[in-house]
């Protein structure tokens, strides 16, 4: 009686402990760090609970699922997970699997769903894939797979999705793909494929709701036969050769949600077919060479973003587009459209994002532009428009961004316009604007740029901009402004950029000019100013442009100036007296003291370059009285000797007050280093306090960064709240760079030394050096002579230390500020990864990652979908990585005046795309490696993809750095015929000579 449940359950058991056994000897094949699969333990009689697998219980327990994604897993594929008779779903995603993918894989028969994404494998795609009778989806993305698609392919029974993404094919798209009927997504975007046709075939697959090919390389025009593809939503084509019309076929796709079709080559017309696509939200043709009129048709569409920005495009903008009631994205730059802008414009739409820039219109501003009370940005930078600003605009309090430089406009500013809440960029450059800067611009609290330069403002400044506490840059030159500057203005700590040159400001400087610590040009030339030269201009140590010259300062140029560098510096026609100093008496500053006659110096045209005994005998007399007053000097300070002693004592009491955490072993106490921190020892200074150089009495030089405690007062009029929380964010700042860098030992991260704490001041003390930050090597003049082979030594240390964060701490670490600035470089040009202030480790519990409260990063390097998600991860300091490279490659900054409305990585597709590599490169560089920096450029674009799902890892990048640099010519020719695809030729050298990327 008891005998029948107890046979029963041996089947259950048999195969339970046969799935155990086979569980069990996969982990013994992957190489797993994080202990992802410590719960796999094969006394566990049930794998049913184990991490990432997933059971049925009908008609016995067996394993059906299996997700080891984001495990950190290495080896290569387990094919013993084959023999699991039950597995339906298995998932590798975003690991280290690599090899090749063996074909013994279609001996999976019951796989449903097989996702081996941002992985490393390599080789050919194996043929025995469509064997597997059940499969419906696919998920290749993000390996090295090489090659063509196998034929076998078509013949693939109900696959719905197939992603190839970012691999390394490089034959053409086979016309036999058509033949998977059920295919419901279709990408194969990114990868180098050879130049080709898009296949009319592919009109075939009539149930396929998304088609992406986006850069294949493809070529010829647009196929009609698309247009069969009626349940379509998504078609992606950009980043291509296409030519041609675009298809009026295209008006058939009736379900589309989404065309893209920008960075190729189309010409004609807008075809007005697009018109009767009522589901259609987003349309992007930039960046080709279309012509005409935007079809009246298309205004009817409910679109959410139009783009048709950098075409060809001639005429006027239709009066219909005004009515359209959905439209509230417009962009428009950078064509040849003209006429006057449509009197209804903003009035009917939910207008945000208004782009006209670099056009011809004429005529004046919609004024009902901002009727809805939602307008963001309005852009119409050069342009032919005139008369007044609306005075609607002043009531716009939704507004961020008004740049309206570069056209006819006049008349006066509204004064509500002055004043609004959110703006944080107000550029009226090069009109004829008139009036006063209104007193109501003391509410725009988040302004940051206020360029105002050649215009006809007239007045002073008025004293509330002093409580614009974010104000980085002020520009009113070339103005018709008068009167003294406010005390108020001394305020602004994070003033950048001061130029009022050429208007008719008077009085004396205040010496509270040295509170702007954070001051890179200040061009007060052409004025009316007075008196002498505040001394506390020597102390704004990150100053490199200076122009007071056609004004009336007098007395003697400060002595405090050498300590600056200057690359700028203009003092000519004053009235100035005295020597000129003598680290200023260069040859490249050999016009900035001309017409001061009273002036001196060994400088032609100077009193003191020419031969006249008389002078030179007053020079010696005035030297000889210095030299017995400082005789006198002297001898009074011996008899302050016992103060300085009560002093000394005092300084050392306060020093016992210090608490020393070392890291390694010290050969310096921290009173050498206190005795060092004057202002003479800074060479660098930030958000977070300064940075001293520090040189030991062992011969040692060491960095010491200063960072202020929320105790120490703090000015520019912060309440209680923000003092607290600015407090508390450096506190945090310590925390995470002593955290981090305490318990990391990598030659490519920076060394902290020790951390010296107090009460009102906190110290951390690292190893020098000597070349200073990449950022300001690069973008130096000598940065013109670094060559290639020193600058890819600097890419591949920089991303061995960032893999060493991702993949070698456990748990990982998450820089979140990479930038050039941010990358140090030692005497031998070796690269040293700095500032962990904002670093996080990252959640390795499977859970989505942390939102941050603010946005850490730096402009130019933040990327995209953390700017809007505050999202954590690895993928967002690849892609700051890659605007790295990006940057050492073209010696450009990531955000530049000389880049337009454009980004480092945009302006670099763009330029690729338009007029090849050699536009990119930096000229500088030996055009022998063009090859091989044109590889370097590829990982960076990679690494900057918009997608962070097509970022390859920092374990990836650093492979493909190797494998690219290689030892010497002769290997590198060797992995380049490698057909096992170890080298990673995602840079094909047809594509070299046009700039395209793979």
């Amino acid at each position: 009686m008891y005998l029948l449940p107890l046979l029963l359950l041996i089947p259950t058991v048999f195969s339970l402990n046969q799935e155990v056994s086979i569980l069990h000897q996969v982990k013994l094949s992957l190489d797993d760090p994080t202990s992802s699969l410590s719960t796999w333990n094969p006394q566990d009689t049930s794998p049913c609970n184990w991490s990432g697998v997933s059971c049925n219980n009908t008609p016995l327990p067996s394993v059906t699922s299996l997700d080891l994604s984001n495990s950190n897993l290495a080896g290569p594929f387990p094919s013993l997970l084959c023999r699991l008779p039950n597995l339906s779903s298995l998932s590798l995603s975003n690991n280290f699997i690599n090899s090749t993918l063996p074909s013994t894989i279609n001996t999976c028969n019951s796989l449903l769903t097989l996702d081996l994404s941002q992985n490393l494998l390599t080789g050919p795609l194996p043929h025995t894939l469509s064997d597997l009778p059940l499969l419906t989806s696919l998920d290749l993305t993000g390996n090295n797979f090489s090659g063509d698609i196998p034929a076998s392919f078509a013949n693939f029974q109900k696959l719905e999705i197939l992603s190839l993404v970012s691999n390394l094919l490089d034959k053409t798209i086979p016309p036999f793909l058509s033949n998977i009927t059920s295919l419901k997504m279709l990408n194969l975007s990114y990868n180098p494929f050879s130049p080709g046709r898009i296949p009319p075939e592919l009109g075939n697959l009539t149930n396929l709701r998304v088609l992406w090919l986006t850069q294949c390389n493809l070529i010829g025009e647009i196929p009609d036969s698309l247009s069969r593809l009626t349940r379509l939503v998504d078609l992606d084509l950009a980043l291509n050769n296409l030519v041609g019309p675009i298809p009026s076929s295209l008006g058939g796709l009736t379900n589309i949600v989404q065309i893209e079709l920008y960075n190729n080559s189309l010409t004609g017309s807008i075809p007005v077919e697009l018109g009767k696509l009522k589901s259609l939200r987003l349309l992007d043709v930039s960046m080709n060479k279309l012509t005409g009129y935007i079809p009246e048709e298309l205004c009817s569409v409910p679109l959410e973003s139009l783009n048709l920005y950098e075409n060809d495009l001639e005429g006027e903008v239709p009066k219909s587009i005004a009515s359209s009631p959905n439209l509230y994205e417009l962009r428009l730059f950078g064509n040849r459209l003209s006429g006057a802008l449509p009197r209804d414009l903003g009035l009917n739409s939910p207008l945000r994002w208004l782009d006209l820039s670099e056009n011809g219109f004429s005529g004046e501003l919609p004024p009902g532009i901002c009727e809805r009370g939602e307008l963001e940005e309005l852009l119409v930078i050069q342009n032919s428009l005139s008369g007044g600003i609306p005075e609607g605009l002043g009531d716009c309090r939704s507004l961020t961004r008004v740049r309206l430089a570069y056209n006819r406009f006049s008349g006066r500013v509204p004064v509500g316009l002055w004043g609004l809440p959110r703006v944080y960029l107000l550029e009226l450059v090069n009109n004829s604007f008139s009036g006063e800067i209104g007193r109501s611009v003391g509410g725009a609290l988040n302004l940051s740029l206020l360029i105002l330069s050649n215009n006809e403002f007239t007045g002073g400044l008025p004293e509330e901009i002093g409580s614009l506490n974010n104000l980085n840059q002020l520009s009113v030159g070339g103005n018709k402004m008068s009167g003294l500057l406010p005390d108020s203005l001394m305020s602004l700590g994070e003033l950048g950029i001061l130029d009022l040159h050429g208007n008719r400001f008077t009085g004396e400087l205040s010496p509270g000019i040295g509170s702007w610590k954070k001051l890179n040009e200040l061009n007060l030339a052409g004025n009316r100013f007075s008196g002498s030269i505040p001394v506390e201009i020597g102390s704004l140590t990150v100053l490199n442009y200076l122009d007071l010259s056609d004004n009336l300062f007098s007395g003697e140029i400060p002595v405090s100036l050498q300590g600056l560098k200057l690359n700028q510096l203009n003092l000519s026609n004053n009235r100035l007296t005295g020597d000129v100093p003598v680290s200023l008496a260069k040859e490249m500053y050999k016009n900035s003291f001309l017409g001061n006659p009273g002036l001196c110096g060994d400088i032609e045209g100077l009193c003191g370059s020419k031969d006249d005994g008389k002078s030179r005998g007053y020079v010696w007399l005035l030297r000889s009285i210095f030299v017995l007053a400082g005789v006198v000097f002297v001898a009074g300070l011996v008899w302050f000797y016992f103060k300085y002693t009560s002093f000394k004592k005092a300084r050392a009491m306060e020093r016992s007050k210090w608490t020393v955490m070392s890291f390694h072993k010290l050969g310096f106490s921290e009173s050498e280093i206190l005795e060092s921190l004057d202002e003479d020892n800074v060479i660098g200074a930030g958000a977070s306090g300064k940075v001293y150089k520090v040189v030991l009495t062992n011969g040692e030089t060491v960095a010491v960064k200063r960072l202020w405690t929320g105790t120490v007062k703090e000015t520019g009029g912060d309440s209680d709240l923000e003092k607290g929380e600015r407090s508390s964010l450096k506190d945090e700042a310590f925390e995470a760079e002593v955290e981090t860098l305490g318990k990391i030992r990598h030659k490519n991260i920076v060394k902290l030394w020790c951390c010296c704490t107090t009460r009102d001041c906190k110290l951390l003390v690292y190893e020098y050096m000597p070349n200073g930050s990449l950022g300001d090597l690069i973008h130096s003049t000598k940065g013109g002579t670094l060559g290639w082979e020193t600058r890819f030594k600097i890419i591949l240390d920089a991303a061995e230390g960032l893999s060493y964060l991702h993949h070698d701490c456990v748990p990982p670490i998450v820089h979140r500020d990479v930038k050039s600035n941010n990358i140090l470089i030692d005497g031998d040009y070796g690269a040293r990864v700095a500032d962990f202030g904002v670093a996080k480790v990252v959640d390795l519990s499977g859970k989505a990652p942390k939102s941050m409260s603010v946005i850490a990063g730096s402009c130019g390097y933040i990327a995209p979908e953390y700017a809007y998600t505050l999202r954590v991860n690895e993928k967002s300091d690849i892609y700051s990585f890659g605007v790295v490279i990006l940057e050492i490659v073209t010696r450009k900054r990531p955000v530049a005046p000389e880049l337009g409305e454009k980004d480092l990585v945009k302006w670099v597709c763009s330029t690729l795309d338009q007029k090849g590599v050699e536009h990119v490169i930096d000229p500088k560089l030996d055009s022998c490696y063009k090859e091989e920096i044109s590889k370097i450029l590829n990982i960076g674009l990679l690494c900057t993809s918009p997608l962070p799902i097509n970022r390859p890892s920092m374990r990836r990048v650093v492979k493909m750095l190797q494998e690219i640099g290689g030892v010497d010519e002769e290997s590198r020719d060797k992995t380049r015929e490698d057909k096992d695809g170890k080298l990673t030729p995602y840079y094909s050298e047809e594509a070299s000579d046009q700039g395209s990327v793979a």
